[in-house]
């Protein structure tokens, strides 16, 4: 029987990514979506036999009854994301982190959905304790912000609320993501500072120091592929950071890289001495339990953004499009 999965926010950033994955190892790919940020991202695959799109808000508890019908695995992507966007739209993300991702997850439950797989984040992590040393799956966290307090509620509601479920349900925390993606997000480090330099302006900097883990799109979408795959015993109620760990950067060592190709571009640094959020994660879980490695780094990153935005094929990298606030 061919496998179908649902993939809420398939037109996002990385679930535009995620659904040609998912596509191309011959899955059959249900995406619900409010087309928030249009729909252009998935213009190519809506003729393949193997897709299916629903234009749904997951708030909405009947657009929630359709997309998982007849499903064995969801990945759950659909959020309000980011710190800035959750201050901004505080209700909308209270109601859609939390009260529509719950009634997903119980919804699926009911019906006899197979596999869960949630996109959470390293944010949960917040500041580490030891200021030269790492964090990783173990340690405590920290949410500082609306977005990661939700997705750590989350995360604590299917590990350990539903951890005996009949579904088999992952936690994959990601790093910052950054890279070219069928709807390409220009407010995100390492997009919008490559982005701003290769177009002549200076990047002005603030808090050079702290550090954070960082991972390209292709492998956060990658991740949640090889979860749906890996043994269930394996990631059962359990969570994985995605990235790898020579992958923590300080936003000064990236405009360090981004120099090595733009040689002209100019930084202002500002001085801040406290920023409540500053991780540096160790990524061997996911690699020696799962077999998991990235195949794609910042460097390489920098280049394919500098790429794109230097060939002029985007009219407006400024445009709210390229937004998520």
């Amino acid at each position: 029987m061919e496998k179908k999965v649902l993939v809420t926010g398939g037109a996002g950033y990385i679930g535009s990514i995620l659904v040609r994955q998912l596509l191309e190892k011959g899955y059959s790919v249900r995406v619900i979506d409010s087309l928030k940020w249009g729909g252009d991202a998935l213009y190519d695959v809506f003729l393949d036999p193997k897709f299916e799109f629903l234009k749904g808000d997951i708030r909405d508890g009947h657009a929630l009854d359709e997309a998982i019908d007849g499903v064995e695995g969801i990945v759950h992507l659909a959020a309000i994301v980011g710190d800035p966007a959750c201050r901004k739209f505080s209700d909308e993300a209270k109601a859609t982190n939390w009260e529509a991702t719950v009634n997903l997850f119980e919804k699926a439950e009911k019906v006899g959905v197979d596999r869960f797989v949630f996109a959470s984040t390293c944010s949960n992590y917040g500041k580490m304790a030891e200021s030269e040393g790492f964090v990783d799956e173990s340690s405590q966290l920290n949410p500082v912000s609306l977005y990661a307090e939700l997705k750590v509620k989350f995360e604590d509601y299917i590990l350990q609320k539903r951890k005996d479920s009949n579904i088999c349900s992952t936690s994959l925390r990601y790093s910052t993501v950054y890279g070219y993606s069928p709807r390409i997000r220009f407010d995100l480090t390492v997009n919008e500072f490559t982005r701003n330099v290769t177009l002549g302006e200076t990047v002005e900097i603030w808090g050079e120091q702290f550090w954070r883990p960082y991972c390209h799109v292709d492998d956060l979408a990658r991740a949640a592929v090889h979860v749906l795959e890996s043994p269930k015993e394996r990631v059962r109620a359990n969570v994985f950071g995605v990235g790898h760990t020579d992958e923590n950067y300080q936003k000064g060592m990236i405009m360090r890289e981004i120099m090595k190709v733009v040689p002209n571009a100019e930084a202002k640094f500002v001085d801040k001495s406290e920023d409540p959020r500053d991780y540096r994660v160790n990524f061997e879980k996911i690699k020696n339990e799962l077999g998991f490695s990235i195949t794609k780094t910042v460097p390489e990153g920098i280049k394919e953004i500098y790429n794109v935005v230097n060939s002029g094929i985007i009219k407006d990298t400024y445009s709210q499009k390229y937004r998520n606030i």
